[in-house]
């Protein structure tokens, strides 16, 4: 008597269980780099523990440690996942863009605005400030990874404006500070100050402002124009 072979295949809800627990096992990482910076932000760097920032993603501290070694792998993680990929895409834009270097600056700070307001990464500057001087090599690891390309990419369409004419020649490192440090203070206002009610202006309104007196300044119109009507003050001499 002979007896065919048969193949046991899985029942489809077996596979279907299979391919979550797969995709489950894929999404981990990313799941623990936003229970990371959720804590951080809200606690402080050396107020969050590996446990807390697994029981944030519903993984054990033993699972955390498959995918990172360490809190501080978990920070750089952070940084270069998330921020990183932020300011790479800007780089693309500086290149591709065919526009005045006025839109272009305004295209580039809009995008950096959205994209961190939009999740927890909004609230890295306030972390860095608050932790610096406990973990300066922290600290300094953001500068040369995130906050030294920001202010590259920054520069560069300050060169282009000036090139082409449109901007005037003013010390290049002046500038891009300027046009980063109150973007940098509405961040941190917002995860402190306005995180505990205190009135904060609407993040929209404060980059237009913001970029609108940095243009004005910038043009060389505007230039222009300021030296062709200034006048020499005449002493009032009272009798």
């Amino acid at each position: 008597m002979i007896v065919k072979a048969t193949t046991i295949r899985p029942a489809p809800a077996a596979a279907g269980e299979k391919l979550a627990r797969r995709r489950r096992k894929e999404a981990r990482p990313s799941e623990l780099l936003k229970a990371a910076i959720e804590l951080f932000i809200e606690r402080g760097y050396a107020a969050t523990r590996s446990e807390d920032i697994a029981a944030r993603a519903g993984v054990s501290k033993a699972t955390l440690y498959l995918y990172f070694e360490d809190k501080e792998a978990l920070f750089k993680a952070v940084i270069t996942q998330g921020v990183v990929p932020i300011l790479d895409e800007s780089s693309h834009l500086i290149d591709e863009f065919t526009g005045d270097s006025g839109t272009l600056l305004r295209e580039l700070l809009t995008r950096w605005q959205v994209r961190f307001s939009a999740s927890s990464l909004g609230g890295i500057p306030k972390l860095i400030i608050s932790e610096a001087r406990n973990f300066p090599e922290l600290a300094l690891y953001h500068e040369k990874i995130a906050y030294a390309r920001a202010r590259a990419l920054l520069g560069r369409v300050i060169d282009r404006g000036v090139a082409r004419g449109e901007f005037r020649a003013l010390d290049r490192g002046a500038v891009v500070e300027l046009l980063i440090a109150p973007l940098l203070m509405h961040f941190i206002w917002q995860h402190s100050m306005g995180a505990s009610g205190c009135p904060t202006i609407e993040s929209t309104c404060y980059l237009n402002t913001h970029l609108d007196l940095i243009l004005a300044g910038l043009s060389v119109q505007t230039a222009q124009t300021v030296a062709r009507s200034d006048k020499p003050i005449q002493k009032i001499v009272r009798k």
